[in-house]
């Protein structure tokens, strides 16, 4: 093979190669990204081991790839939780029905404060409730902390000593999370079941 052929075979690589990275670039430059939330940075969520409301162990591997909802709450609460569960879950049902596609990326999930009234039983009856999707989530008092302290969750029984009808303090946040489990943005007691679905088209891809 004659050198100039050579050269030859060598530049149409090389412009193959070229043209090939320009398309990569304008495929990036191009494809729509999520717009970074507020949350972006924040030490919010990690990992944990939790129990569904059917018994099964689950961790946050089980929701990798997945956008989530999560609320920290319980059921034993007479006002702000069912009203901000019912809140999330009245935003999820906008946003099934504006991007159906998009939704089915997003799994709702509830995360008790309460694990010792809050059993496995108590938890899908409240959660089946709100949205056919929403996960309730429970154990022991263990595995409760360490999730609410990945979650930089404050909770604390308030009432009687010894009383088993005790209220119980704690934050009252609806946490946007990610696909790779960063979080994103949230929405707090004060927020609308509007803000939140617009926080998922906004956020969701």
């Amino acid at each position: 093979m004659s050198k100039q052929r050579l050269s030859f075979k060598t530049a149409a690589i090389v412009l193959l190669l070229l043209c090939a990275l320009g398309g990569l670039v304008l495929w990036a430059v191009q494809s729509p990204r999520a717009p970074a939330g507020p949350l972006a940075g924040a030490q919010i969520g990690g990992p944990f081991t939790l129990v569904d409301q059917n018994g099964r162990t689950v961790t946050e591997k089980d929701f990798a790839g997945r956008y989530m909802l999560v609320y920290f709450g319980y059921t034993f609460c007479p006002d702000v939780c069912p009203l901000d569960v019912q809140k999330l879950a009245t935003a999820m049902r906008t946003f099934e029905k504006q991007d159906p596609t998009r939704a089915a990326q997003v799994v709702p999930v509830f995360i008790t404060v309460d694990p010792e009234r809050d059993k496995t039983p108590v938890l899908k009856e409240f959660v089946t409730a709100f949205h056919p999707r929403l996960v309730g989530l429970g154990g022991s008092v263990a595995q409760v902390d360490a999730a609410k302290k990945a979650f930089r969750v404050y909770a604390k029984k308030a009432g009687p000593e010894g009383s088993k009808d005790y209220l119980v303090d704690h934050t009252a946040m609806i946490y946007l999370m990610g696909p790779d489990g960063a979080p994103i943005s949230f929405t707090d007691h004060t927020g609308t079941a509007d803000q939140i679905s617009a926080d998922l088209d906004k956020y969701v891809r």
